[in-house]
């Protein structure tokens, strides 16, 4: 966790360095050129070209005809002048800056090994058949494969999203600069070369396959959250905090606004989609049998209303609820749980909400109880029930297909390095019960089950067989006043591995409770 943040800065801070002398060298505009004053809207057209202002930051946008709004006066759709589709290239270079730079720095500034490459290297690596026994798989942690890959892919995602590509154009920029990573910018030696030196010089076929597919799924969602923070109508003081927030939140996309001149900019009008946002930030104590009780942290996202009638595109809709505990060791981000709408549609049946659709999950588990990540797809349907005045039932249900997974080994995590867990595949069910009593109560029960089946492939797993996981959290929380609440919630994990022999199977139940303070920052619980 702690390179990762080094390595986002340290691309951050070479970038900058880039970008100046790029300025430097264009110089300043002709101030004998008249800037732009106004833009004529033309009501017989839905896009207008905006005349570039190169003596000025401020742009004047005014394009009301090229939207609709959704039920809180917020734009449906970026603003297709501010935000316009750029060319194919200029995204793909972004992808390669951002590999170059993050190459050089783990290189000359982490001092890393892998990152040493050259045309010994690349005779071996320069293979983009990842399918093929060219390639291997990896004996990384889980944490890396599973949490910080992503956030590589969502980079990458994001320098297409940021430059006016939609959701799926943006897809196969994050498949593009993870084949590009692992081809060239690392020199895939072997994790054993004393054992295993056949396996020096050939990368690692799921890192494309963790970067590209949760790479997409945490770029949008970092995309829509700074799009939330980001306003282009602030200057000041504002101004400079939101662009330092979003950029920290969004690395890919802060990379674009500053090759776009957007980071200093001036609007007239609101540019960017804009979704309701509830986050509840919660921190209290973990306590787990007789060990020494842990500092938890938690952070709820909400975005989008799922009950508004309208044409859904994917992640109009999404939640995101992110666990971070003190005391685990290098453990720090302990649970990560999202899902998205990819496509849905509005039902109402008697006084049920729904909506019903195809959905994509993120569930990231890494404790040194169990460690378990997941990326599925799913059916799924979302749902509101008036019970009474002011108290409604929430119910959310997916099932869906689980095409990679990681999950721990029988023994379970260890303190090591290396690889402590199995690669999987299979299904999942999902379901989410809350019952929300006049904004003052709220009990909810979450369970998952999943069933993996061990990809058996050389050097990866011990004996086949089917795992098959269930983990429980029933909870409570009470308002108190104003947006401060208390809560208790009880987690329990159980795990059951058949084997393909006669080996016995084995049987794991773990428990552990929180308490913990609330803080809602938007309407208690859904309550809108």
């Amino acid at each position: 966790m702690t390179i990762f943040i080094m390595r986002s800065l340290g691309v951050i801070m070479l970038s900058l360095i880039y970008l100046g002398n790029i300025r430097a060298q264009v110089g300043t505009p002709d101030p004998s050129v008249p800037k732009v004053q106004v833009v004529v809207q033309d009501t017989n057209i839905k896009v207008l070209k905006v005349p570039v202002d190169t003596n000025s930051k401020k742009i004047l946008v005014k394009d009301t005809s090229a939207h609709l709004e959704n039920l809180y006066h917020g734009l449906l759709n970026d603003n297709p002048v501010y935000n316009h589709l750029y060319p194919w290239w200029q995204p793909t270079l972004k992808v390669v800056l951002q590999n170059v730079l993050l190459n050089l720095f783990d290189h000359y500034i982490l001092h890393l090994d892998f990152p040493v490459v050259g045309f010994n290297s690349w005779k071996n690596t320069a293979n983009p058949f990842f399918w093929t026994d060219r390639w291997k798989w990896d004996e990384d942690r889980f944490g890396n494969n599973f949490f910080l890959h992503p956030l590589t892919g969502a980079g990458y995602f994001n320098a297409a999203r940021s430059s006016g590509f939609n959701f799926y154009e943006s897809m196969p920029y994050a498949f593009g600069g993870s084949l590009m990573w692992k081809m060239f910018g690392e020199n895939a030696g072997s994790y054993d070369p004393i054992h295993h030196p056949e396996l020096n010089g050939r990368p690692e076929r799921e890192d494309i396959i963790n970067t590209t597919i949760l790479g997409i799924f945490g770029g949008e969602v970092l995309y829509r959250i700074s799009s939330n923070i980001l306003d282009d109508r602030t200057t000041g003081s504002e101004r400079f905090g939101r662009e330092l927030l979003a950029g920290a939140i969004d690395p890919g996309r802060f990379l674009s606004r500053l090759l776009q001149g957007k980071v200093g900019s001036v609007t007239t009008d609101e540019v960017y989609q804009k979704e309701p946002l509830d986050v509840v930030m919660s921190g209290g104590v973990q306590v787990q049998g007789s060990k020494n009780p842990k500092v938890v942290i938690n952070a709820d996202f909400d975005y989008g209303d799922p009950f508004e009638k309208r044409d859904r595109k994917p992640f109009d809709y999404f939640t995101l609820r992110a666990d971070a505990t003190i005391g685990e060791g290098r453990k720090i981000v302990t649970n990560i749980t999202g899902e998205g709408v990819l496509y849905g549609k509005n039902i109402t049946v008697d006084k049920t909400e729904m909506l019903a659709g195809a959905f994509m999950h993120y569930d990231y588990w890494d404790s040194y109880n169990f460690e378990l990540a997941t990326m599925a797809f799913s059916a799924g349907v979302v749902s509101k029930l008036v019970v009474a005045p002011n108290t409604n039932l929430y119910t959310n249900f997916n099932l869906g297909v689980v095409p990679f997974a990681g999950n721990s080994r029988e023994y379970g995590p260890d303190t090591s390095q290396v690889r402590d867990y199995y690669f999987s595949a299979g299904a999942e069910a999902k379901l989410e019960v809350t019952l929300n009593y006049k904004g003052f109560v709220s009990g909810t029960v979450l369970a998952y089950y999943y069933w993996l089946n061990t990809i058996e492939r050389p050097l990866i797993t011990g004996r086949p067989g089917n795992d098959y996981i269930a983990i429980l959290k029933p909870r409570i929380e009470f308002h108190l006043f104003n947006n401060v609440g208390i809560g208790a919630e009880h987690q329990i994990y159980l795990d059951d591995r058949v084997y393909s022999d006669n080996t016995p199977t084995i049987h794991t139940s773990k428990t552990q409770d929180k308490i913990f303070l609330v803080i809602y920052l938007a309407d208690f619980l859904h309550n809108r």
